[in-house]
């Protein structure tokens, strides 16, 4: 065992038969080298600033090296007595106190030795620490320097001990971590190719990797309510409208989120029980919370998980400086795309760039803090949802070489949570997951012109036609921390479309059309009646794959060009529409026929086999929430002891059993000899 890493005894309980437990963690302990090399670095980091930012003099090496020093040293003490206060509206008050310390940082250093170091002002101040901060990171990259992870991890370690919260057992936990849209072979191909050397070490060494089948529809909030709650009836697909109500229900909404939880919540869920959600859409019961959406209104005031993070000083300028990088990673990523003509290419504007810097570095680095907190504190079960690839794949695709980079950078943080493990207060084992996967593809307007609402309208007898579509999941998560940041409830959105006539939604490539003149769903013979055109424009269009109606007379019907699927039968009539897709798309067909609110009309795009390609009812030129392609086969990565099931694993709920059954298989007494070590 490395010298710097020896094990030090911490006092421990007996259990019922008078034995000392067997995990003894490790502390997370001063390292004077990386000390010496944090100094060493920040000083010529301070040389490099002072001559960019005006208002601002360092005349000597040794003038650097002493304010190295003495930045080093205050970030080290101030900023965790700042993040102990509990404070309303923690991450907006936290991050501008930290901010503003960081500056006050060098105006003290210049008011005690001006010498050494001359401010002029605050505002140079300011710059001076966000610069510094950014020349830092990048020497940091160059000298092949550690970041400062084991300092990060004394801190959470220090707060852990002193919450009152700290659980310390043999008793193994569990950390899921979700890699939002991730399907199987793109990983595969990635740790093939090293964008996930972490993940593809541990599929060597200690992990098997499976994959399951999702249900319609392949998104995130179908499949977290079956992962998270056991339970995704009647969620047809990320926005549907309740025709009883005329309400429409999107999963990304709080209010929503909250109601899915409340109609899906039985007592099984996956983190009952002393667990903990972090940027998830539902909580799966859990104890404790963090960036999830269903549980918005318990986060709003002075939320202690956010503590870890703010209480490493150099987080803030560092937030600032890498989202900053990300945003201009993505503006040049995109000109790239423009003039190379790459296709297909999805619209990419500045509001984009800075979704993309949110969710690949502040979202990011703030659940990875609160999995750190957690797994100290020693929380047995513990589910985080990653979704900066997933973001960045929507728009770019799913393996070009932004994207990979994202999955890269998620990787490390993976790597981070494993290497934490020696110090967390129980032995812990990591599953990483996927909800579903993404399949590429030009959009339906992009490849004709027009969008399904237009088809729709063109081809009905009377009414007119509201399309509600555009966005992904992965804003939910921003929209909530800056929710959490000012305290204000995210804007409302229109959920009142009772007055409509008709309503068609897009959800990647499964479009749903609701004709609301009845407070039910119609028939095919019904909707014949009143728009006789509209089914045979639908079937006959050549990127519509299949639609799903109910007959009065035969049933659950997938209607397709030149052909009709019974659904309950089996039988087909001609061409079958759904040879395309995988053996089980009738089975996920009457699934959802069998929902309450399922559309009237439910629409898939058509999938081709060898390009592996389909088309998006919205503007995402890779997607997810129907059939066809690698959107429905994401993984699951696990320790290769668990238990494994010898059948196929189909549906959300499935992989809930999976998983639970995983925590529960932890939780039991462990045998003496059982190896404690991380895997």
């Amino acid at each position: 065992m490395r010298p710097d890493r020896a094990r030090v005894k911490v006092p421990v309980m007996v259990d019922e038969y008078g034995n000392e437990p067997r995990w003894h963690p490790d502390v997370p302990r001063f390292r004077i080298t990386r000390f010496v090399a944090t100094v060493l670095v920040m000083a010529p980091a301070l040389l490099i600033a002072a001559a960019i930012v005006p208002g601002v003099s360092i005349p000597s090496f040794w003038g650097a090296l002493l304010v190295a020093l003495f930045v080093v040293v205050v970030n080290a003490f101030v900023p965790p007595l700042i993040a102990a206060v509990r404070l309303p509206l923690t991450l907006v008050v936290d991050f501008l106190l930290i901010l503003v310390i960081d500056a006050l940082i060098f105006k003290v250093a210049s008011d005690i030795s001006s010498s050494a170091i001359q401010v002029s002002g605050f505002g140079a101040a300011l710059l001076m620490a966000l610069v510094v901060s950014a020349v830092a990171v990048v020497l940091e990259v160059l000298l092949g320097a550690d970041d400062d992870g084991t300092y990060a991890l004394r801190v959470v370690d220090r707060i852990a001990r002193k919450s009152g919260e700290r659980v310390e057992t043999d008793v193994p936990g569990i950390v899921y971590l979700e890699i939002d849209g991730l399907a199987y072979p793109v990983l595969q191909r990635a740790m093939r190719d090293g964008n996930a050397p972490n993940m593809a070490r541990w599929l060597s060494e200690t992990h098997r990797m499976v994959e399951w089948e999702p249900d319609l529809s392949s998104q995130t909030g179908a499949s977290q309510a079956g992962i998270l709650l056991g339970s995704n009836e009647d969620i047809p697909a990320f926005r549907w409208v309740e025709k009883e109500t005329g309400t429409l229900m999107t999963c990304s909404a709080p209010p929503d989120c909250a109601e899915i939880e409340r109609r899906h919540s039985s007592g099984i869920g996956l983190l009952r029980d002393g667990g903990a959600s972090r940027g998830n859409l539902l909580s799966g019961e859990a104890d404790h919370v963090i960036l999830t959406v269903s549980r918005i209104e318990a986060e709003k005031e002075s939320n202690p998980g956010y503590r870890a993070f703010f209480s490493n000083g150099y987080n803030v300028t560092r937030t600032l400086v890498l989202f900053g990088w990300e945003v201009i990673l993505e503006l040049v990523a995109s000109g790239r795309a423009r003039r190379r003509d790459v296709q297909p290419r999805g619209h990419r504007g500045f509001v984009y760039a800075l979704m993309r810097g949110a969710m690949c570095v502040f979202v990011r680095d703030l659940i990875v803090y609160g999995v750190l907190t957690d797994m100290m504190k020693g929380r047995p079960a513990i589910y985080a949802t990653f979704s900066s690839y997933d973001e960045v794949a929507h728009h770019s695709g799913l393996e070009r070489t932004d994207t990979l980079e994202a999955l890269r950078k998620l990787d490390g943080q993976f790597g981070r949570i494993d290497a934490a493990r020696r110090y967390a207060s129980r032995p812990y084992q990591l599953v990483v997951l996927s909800d579903h996967g993404q399949t590429q593809g030009a959009t339906f307007k992009q490849r004709n012109g027009y969008g399904l609402e237009d088809l729709v309208r063109k081809a009905l007898s009377s009414g007119e036609v509201t399309a509600i579509g555009g966005g992904d999941e992965s804003q939910a998560n921003v929209g909530n921390a800056v929710g959490e940041a000012t305290g204000k409830a995210p804007k409302k959105k229109k959920n009142d479309v009772s007055g409509e006539d008709v309503v068609v939604l897009g959800s990647g490539n499964l479009g749903l059309i609701y004709l609301m003149d009845e407070k039910r769903r119609l028939t095919s013979e019904e909707i014949d009646e009143r728009h006789p055109e509209l089914l045979a424009s639908l079937r006959r269009h050549p990127h519509v794959g299949w639609l799903l109606v109910r007959s009065r007379e035969h049933g659950a019907l997938a209607l397709g060009g030149n052909g009709t699927r019974h659904l309950e039968s089996g039988r087909v009539e001609g061409e079958d529409p759904l040879a395309a897709f995988s053996p089980r798309a009738a089975q996920h067909l009457l699934r959802t026929d069998g929902f309450e609110h399922v559309a009237d009309i439910m629409v898939g795009s058509f999938y081709d086999r060898d390009l592996e390609s389909a088309c998006a009812f919205e503007e995402l030129i890779s997607f997810h929430g129907g059939l066809g392609g690698p959107q429905t086969r994401p993984f699951v990565l696990a320790p290769a002891a668990l238990p494994f099931p010898d059948e196929d694993i189909v549906g959300a709920a499935a992989v809930h059993g999976l998983l639970l059954g995983w925590r529960h298989h932890l939780e039991q007494p462990a045998a003496p000899e059982a190896e404690l070590a991380p895997a």
